[in-house]
This record gives C-alpha cells, structure tokens and sequence, in this order.
C-alpha cells in the first residue's frame, strides 16, 4: 500500500502544526502564571507580618514572666534586701538586672538569682530596646518614669503591637 503524493502532504502539515506549542499560547500560560503569582505575594507578606506577631508575643511574655518571677522572689524575701529599694515595689530596677541576676537572700556562698538568659530582640525592630513602665507610671505613658520595671511593650510605631500580652 503507498501513499499518494497529496495525502503524504496532508499528513506532514497536520504533524507539524501539531508538534509544539504556538507563541500565543505560551504568552497565554505565562499570563496565568502571573496572575497567579500576584495573588500569592501580598498572603506572603501578611505571613510574615504574623510570624514576626507570634514572635513579639513570645518575646513579651518571656519577659514578663521574668519581671513576675523577680516580684514573686522580692515578695517572699528570696532576694538580699541590700538590693531592694524601699520604693520599688519589688519590681526590678532594669531589664539587666534579670540577666545579670541579684545575690539571693541568707546564702554564703553568695548564689545569684537569675531571671533571663538574654533580654531578647523586638522581632519588629530587629532591636533589644523595648519600651518600659514603672509601677508608678500612668497605664497610658509611653515614656519610663526610671524607678523599675513594672512592664514591657513594643516600641514600634503603627504596629499596633506595642501591648500585646
């Protein structure tokens, strides 16, 4: 059985129109593919804006558990009174003083008390500075009356994660 010469032609033009793909396909591919893409990236961004959430509140609340236990040890006399002011409510005078630690009360071999292995960094700021109040500061002040540290905060700004707890 041979072929003739007009179905050998038929049959080479319906191969080679049907080999690859056509330019305006491709072009159409990589359009959806575009689209696609801007849609991921703002979920991108709101990922980590949360991850960066998670973290500030980690950050705070290892920070506030220390500034409690430090309370908690003033209040049942574990802490050497030479290092305790009479008006600072047994709140810390500072941040370092939970790492750096305070001589315990009655021990000769004169052990230390410490409350943080590190002040840790603002996951926002990418800084170790974080806002302080006292306890006789109002709830609202955003600057340190400088008598201890009653609670921690955020400095960064239009965050709206300056109080989370």
């Amino acid at each position: 059985m041979t072929m003739t010469g007009g179905a050998l032609r038929a049959l080479r033009r319906a191969s080679s129109s049907e080999g690859g793909y056509s330019f305006i396909e491709l072009l159409m591919v990589a359009a959806i593919v575009l689209v696609l893409a801007s849609a991921v990236l703002p979920l991108s961004k709101v990922g980590i804006q949360r991850q960066k959430e998670v973290e500030l509140r980690r950050a705070l609340r290892e920070m506030r558990t220390a500034i409690d236990r430090y309370k908690d040890a003033a209040d049942l006399q574990q802490i050497s009174n030479l290092e305790l002011e009479p008006d600072d409510m047994g709140y810390p005078p500072d941040l370092e003083t939970l790492v750096k630690g305070v001589p315990k009360a009655g021990d000769a071999s004169q052990g230390v008390l410490r409350f943080l292995r590190r002040i840790p960094r603002d996951p926002v700021t990418g800084e170790a500075e974080w806002g302080l109040r006292s306890y006789q500061d109002r709830p609202e002040s955003t600057s340190w009356g400088g008598q201890n540290v009653f609670d921690v905060y955020s400095t960064a700004s239009g965050t709206g994660l300056d109080g989370i707890p």
